[in-house]
């Protein structure tokens, strides 16, 4: 069972890595709004696998606030973008 967290762990870790790659290199900003929000998926589900392998229920906590900081952020981003391409 761990070598396929391991598995699952390095298939995030890379995903995490695409989506810097789509943050930075653009080439909107809905782009990146929307690379910034597959990223705090990805990291929910790093944090996930993470506490799956370690056995520790306490990093749960900490899923669900990166969660809701992640759902926030992208709302925010986008409702942002939405009142530019009015004005």
């Amino acid at each position: 069972m761990t070598w396929v967290l391991d598995l699952a762990l390095g298939g995030l870790v890379l995903a995490l890595l695409l989506g810097f790659v789509r943050i930075l290199r653009g080439p909107t900003a809905h782009d990146r709004v929307v690379a910034l929000d597959n990223t705090s998926s990805t990291v929910v589900g790093l944090v996930g696998v993470y506490a799956i392998r370690r056995e520790q229920a306490v990093l749960l906590d900490v899923l669900i606030v990166i969660a809701l900081l992640g759902f926030i952020s992208t709302v925010a981003f986008a409702r942002y973008l939405e009142r530019g391409a009015q004005q």
